[in-house]
């Protein structure tokens, strides 16, 4: 809270505030922390298993095996999802599980599974999109910076 907004409390509501910090249970922050690169890690993990096996079975590049492991990883995130193995995961994991590209396809098959009752369109992919809308606009103008950008420099940017 804001000092401007602390200022404006009444003596009791600053006594109820001091009394409800001193009772709020301290978050275990190091625990927290070391669960999130434990679990966040694991899944890279497995999306190097998944990278390699594509590279040794299929005859992939290193280049042309990210495509079908990331594929593999959202479709492993949204069955867990669907099975609710996921949310008790990431309940113990924490950011571990919402950073990799894992944690966006569960908070999509989420949105799709809670609100499956209200219909296919209205419900499960009006709901899917409210979420994904942000992420799809930002990926569709930061493409078009980087290739502005990348033409006026006369294509000296290589990715």
């Amino acid at each position: 809270m804001s000092n401007k907004k602390k200022k404006k409390l009444s003596p009791v509501q600053q006594e109820y505030q001091a009394f409800a910090k001193a009772r709020e249970p301290k978050r275990p922050v190091l625990t927290n922390v070391l669960r999130a690169f434990l679990v966040g890690g694991f899944i890279c993990l497995i999306g190097q298993g998944i990278s390699d096996f594509f590279i040794w079975n299929f005859d992939f590049t290193e280049k042309t095996a990210g495509s079908p492991t990331v594929a593999v990883l959202i479709f492993i995130s949204v069955v867990l999802t669907s099975l609710g193995v996921y949310d008790h995961i990431a309940q113990w994991a924490g950011a571990g599980t919402a950073v990799p590209v894992t944690g966006f396809a569960n908070s999509l098959a989420s949105a799709a599974i809670e609100h499956r009752t209200e219909g296919y369109v209205l419900g499960v992919g009006g709901n899917m999109f409210k979420l994904a809308g942000s992420v799809i606009v930002f990926g569709t103008v930061a493409a078009f910076v980087i290739a502005l950008i990348k033409t006026l420099l006369g294509g000296t940017l290589h990715a």
